[in-house]
Parts: C-alpha cells; structure tokens; sequence
C-alpha cells in the first residue's frame, strides 16, 4: 500500500524586524561607601611594620615581634599624601633573652628592658644623613654628651647629678638630619627600675606645661597642645612641647617618654619651622618599639 504525503502549505513570508535602536547607557549609581570604625583604641602594640609610608595611628595587637607603620586615616588630620611625614624602614624588636618578660609584663615588677637597649632606639629614616656625634662607643654614649643638650652649665650640672643619684646604667642615643633640614636627636637613659625612671621625669624633668630645664635653642617651651591625645600608647608617659614664638633662627620640639625602666628624650630642630607631623610620628614610633 503506497503511503500518500498530504503537501505541506506554503510557509508565510515573514516581513525583515527593523534593526533596534541603540540602548542608552546606563546610569551608574555610586554605591555610598560604607565608613570604617577606627579602633578607638589606637597605637596599642601593633607588631608588624610594613614598608608603605609610616603613619599614627597603630591599630589591634599582635603576639610578633614584628611593628607596623601605622595607616594614615587612623589619626585626623593626615588624610592626604604630602603631608611630611618620614620613610621610616622596616623594623622589628629585638629578641628578648629566653624567658624574659616584656618591659609592660605584669609579671616584669621593675619594668625591665631585657632586650638590647641600642636596638631600641628608632632607626633613621631613608635618606637621612647619621649624626656620627650620637655613635658613641661601641653603641654607648658618654652622659656629658646628652646633658650637651641643655643650654645653661647650672643645669647641665643639675641633670647630671640627677641621673647618677638615680642610679643611671646606659645612654643609647642616635641622630640624623633629614633632606628638609631637620635635625632629630633621641636618647634613651636606662635605670634600674620603672619606678626610678618614672619618678625622675614626672618630678624632676618634665611638667605638663613645659620641661623643667630649657634645651639648646629653646628658651621659651610650652606644652605641645596639638599633639593627638588618641595617638596616646599605652603604659607609657608622655610630655611633649613645642618651642613657644617669637622663636629665633630655629624652632625646637622635644618630649620625655617614661617607658619602663627607660626615659626617652626626642630632640628635633628646624631653620624655620619644625614641623609637626614628623615630630609626631617619630614620638609614637619611639614609643611603641619600647612598650
């Protein structure tokens, strides 16, 4: 039987579609960005420094070794790239002799620094020229070196009958002057406890409105007002001050740490103006390699 195949209808034409006209680009809305807390607790011991630009604010903390520079946004006021402050290098603290404490360990009571005090001190920044007078010998300096620092004889003698009343053991001290001009200076005087040490600045070295004997260059010091209080470090005392106007040729700001058994003395002078930003820095930075 012969299968028969019913023909198929003839398939419509279908008009060609007109080509569609080009789309609008789209409208791109901005996400708002969302704002980051800052860690209210700033500049406690961050141990890790990275070898981006170095900051103030230190955020968190770390069992390491290793410190951090710290991000610009963490303090106000340092929101943009030029604003002076220095290329400090990576660092790290230095080893502490097996199954010695920390100098801020509740079980340390004299708030000893049993690491090597000259790895203690701030290194210089990159492109900084070293101050060969802060060597010393073999890393020790000489005390008559620091009380140079002062500018009357009466005094220079008075804070060195203070230090060896107080038992001084070691001066570890560098320097450097910076491309702008900028002369840094940073002493470290160590004594047998933190009770020593603590008593010898707040009663006899510093006061909240100004130190008690006058640096070289530096008649009138007041208390430096726009220091961030934020940028405070924990379990250690700070003064800081700024050279008050009229000043002369150069403008001085210097601050006395109480870190332990160890007193940090920061120097830093100017033709002009010194600035504040890298006094600041450099205050921090200082403090936290010692807590």
């Amino acid at each position: 039987m012969t299968e028969q195949t019913t023909p198929m209808e003839p398939q419509a034409v279908l008009p060609p579609v007109p080509p569609m006209p080009a789309a609008a680009p789209p409208v791109l809305v901005a996400e708002p960005t969302p704002r980051v807390k800052k860690d209210r607790r700033v500049l406690r011991a961050v141990l890790r420094w990275t070898a981006a630009v170095v900051v103030f604010g230190a955020v968190g903390t770390s069992a390491a070794y290793g410190i951090t520079r710290m991000e610009r946004t963490d303090v106000p006021g340092l929101a943009t790239e030029s604003d002076g402050r220095w290329d400090y290098p990576t660092i790290t603290k230095p080893p502490l002799p097996s199954g010695s404490p920390g100098p801020m360990a509740e079980s340390n009571k004299a708030g000893a620094h049993y690491a090597d005090l000259r790895k203690l001190v701030l290194p210089a920044p990159r492109g900084a020229k070293a101050d060969a007078a802060l060597r010393g010998e073999d890393g020790w300096l000489a005390s008559k070196t620091f009380l140079a620092e002062y500018a009357e004889k009466a005094d220079r003698e008075t804070v060195g009958q203070l230090l060896t009343d107080s038992g001084l053991r070691h001066i570890a001290a560098r320097g450097w002057t910076t491309e702008d001009g900028t002369h840094t200076r940073i002493y470290l005087l160590q004594f047998d406890t933190a009770a020593v040490a603590d008593d010898l600045v707040s009663s006899d070295l510093a006061n909240y409105d100004s130190p008690q004997y006058a640096v070289r260059g530096a008649a009138l010091t007041e208390r430096d007002e726009r220091f961030p209080e934020r940028a405070a470090v924990d379990d250690i005392t700070r003064f800081a001050y700024v050279e008050s106007k009229p000043y002369g040729a150069e403008q001085v700001r210097q601050s006395y740490l109480s870190a332990g058994d160890t007193i940090a003395v920061i120097v830093q002078s100017r033709k002009g103006t010194a600035q504040a930003v890298p006094f600041q820095q450099t205050v921090i930075l200082q403090s936290e390699l010692l807590g």
